[in-house]
């Protein structure tokens, strides 16, 4: 039999309840202030989603479930006979009790809207370069500095990490549980390895700016090559890189991007785990027809694929280092070369300077000690006049190619061009060649080209005050004299980056 002094309707009176119902008006106001913010805004927000959808409608729950858990742990105080702590009496016809009353309402105003806006900044910052960069990954500072020098430096790392929507927020919030532990613990890898396997398909991150149907035509692009000479001889080479792709309205559906032309279909089988080594290829053009090709002099039949990952071709496959991009010696210093920022007029900088980047130290502090000895050395026992007459060209190249080292290799964390090989081109690793290397046959006999025209036209090419040019397209000329050899292999196996 109940006790007289609790009614059967005042279950609620206890403290368990009551907070439970506060948590859910708190709850509730600062969802539903989210939920106005989503709506309004331009573009997509995954963190903000995840929390609105996702988050404060758990917590809405538990707290919800905290008012029944208070009500039932009442009840059966009250059936075993014991008496419940009143709660105090609210007399609103006392006038102290009308201005403690107002007081809590104003200040319980102003803490909802302060938490729904702060709850938003909080998410905010969660999405942000900084974030991903500095607070929560300081170990990611190689890929946080490249991501700055990118062309996508003015892209949140976000959009391409996760993308809009909460399922992609848990997957990688789930895999970035691990990583916490990993730094904390420092069982992370050095280099962090490329998240390959776990990244989005570019249907709905790179698509979502980069427009399939609109790749048609050619790009022109120069090369300004400097040779490791004394006078740093310029070579230059114009050439129209042929994009192709895209709507038959706009142009020819050839080029480079055939392989993700919309009715076209590429797969492929990678033997290994960073997807350099692929001996088995199946294309299926417009027209439904199939041609496997497979890497026969590795023993690899096309009817029979090899053990590895099956995968259908999409932009991450060739644009693997869209953001996070680490220049090779040869490629900074051209570039600074180029830019004026090294003095081209010092005997043998080109040399010298990517000879200075591509030695083995052990620290950074070592590479900015190591690279102005070096440099300076030369020039004082090689070349006293120049040392005497253009120091000051002298230390400022020093100090450009100590930013250059600085910007692109992390010898604490084993970071470099060597660690994450680019598959756009062929320069500095296999790329292109993966398959186009004039190995991949079918079973009758036709093999994937491997020749210059099918990706680019050369149209000027030469030294200065030397050029020749044809709007029809070149030969390539090699800058330096060494016969046909480079006819005979692969571009990647000569310039790994670091030979000058």
């Amino acid at each position: 039999m109940l006790p007289e002094h609790r009614p059967e309707g005042n279950y609620f009176k206890n403290r368990i309840s009551m907070a439970g119902g506060i948590l859910s008006v708190v709850l509730f106001a600062a969802g539903f202030f989210l939920f106005v913010m989503d709506f309004l805004s331009h573009g997509a927000n995954p963190y903000l989603g995840v929390v609105t959808y996702l988050l404060l409608p758990v917590f809405l729950v538990s707290s919800l479930l905290m008012i029944l858990a208070g009500a039932w742990l009442e009840r059966r105080k009250i059936l075993r006979g014991l008496k419940s702590r009143e709660l105090p009496r609210i007399d609103l016809n006392d006038p102290l009790q009308q201005r403690w009353l107002l007081t809590t309402a104003g200040v319980g105003a102003l803490f909802l809207l302060f938490s729904a806006y702060g709850s938003y900044r909080a998410y905010e910052f969660t999405e942000s370069v900084a974030f991903c960069g500095r607070l929560c990954h300081s170990v990611m500072e190689p890929e946080y500095t490249a991501y700055q020098n990118s062309p996508h430096a003015r892209v949140a790392c976000t959009r391409c990490h996760i993308g809009p929507g909460a399922e992609w927020f848990v997957k990688a919030k789930l895999s970035g549980t691990y990583q916490v532990y990993s730094v904390l613990a420092k069982k992370y890898s050095r280099p962090i390895k490329t998240p390959i396997k776990n990244l989005r398909p570019a249907q709905e991150t790179c698509e979502q700016c980069h427009w399939p149907q609109q790749f048609f035509g050619a790009a022109e692009k120069e090369h300004r090559y400097f040779l490791p000479d004394e006078k740093n001889s310029e070579w230059r080479t114009r050439m129209l890189i042929l994009v192709g792709g895209g709507r038959t309205a706009s142009g020819l559906r050839t080029g480079i991007h055939w392989h993700m032309n919309i009715k076209n279909k590429m797969d492929y089988v990678s033997t290994d785990e960073k997807r350099q080594k692929i001996p088995w290829v199946r294309a299926t053009d417009q027209e439904g027809r199939v041609t496997i090709y497979a890497d026969q002099e590795s023993g690899v039949k096309p009817e029979a694929p090899p053990a590895g990952e099956l995968r259908r071709l999409d932009c991450i496959d060739c644009h693997n280092r869209p953001s996070h991009i680490f220049k090779s010696p040869v490629d900074a210093v051209n570039e600074a070369l180029a830019d004026g920022r090294i003095d081209r007029s010092l005997p043998y900088i080109k040399r010298e300077a990517v000879n200075a980047l591509a030695a083995d130290y052990k620290k950074l502090a070592d590479a900015q000690t190591g690279i102005k000895s070096r440099l300076e050395s030369f020039y004082k026992e090689g070349y006293p006049k120049a040392w005497a007459r253009d120091r000051a060209a002298i230390e400022s190249a020093a100090a450009v190619v100590t930013a250059v080292y600085r910007a692109n290799f992390f010898p604490e964390m084993g970071a470099s061009w060597k660690s994450y090989p680019s598959n756009i081109g062929h320069m500095n690793s296999p790329g292109c060649f993966r398959c186009h290397d004039g190995r991949h046959a079918s079973a009758d006999g036709k093999k994937i080209r491997s020749d210059c025209s099918i990706c680019h036209t050369t149209i000027e090419q030469g030294a200065k005050g030397a050029m020749r040019s044809s709007v029809a397209g070149l030969e390539f000329e090699h800058p330096e004299e060494i016969g046909d050899v480079w006819k005979q292999m692969p571009c990647y196996e000569c310039h790994n980056g670091s030979l000058p």
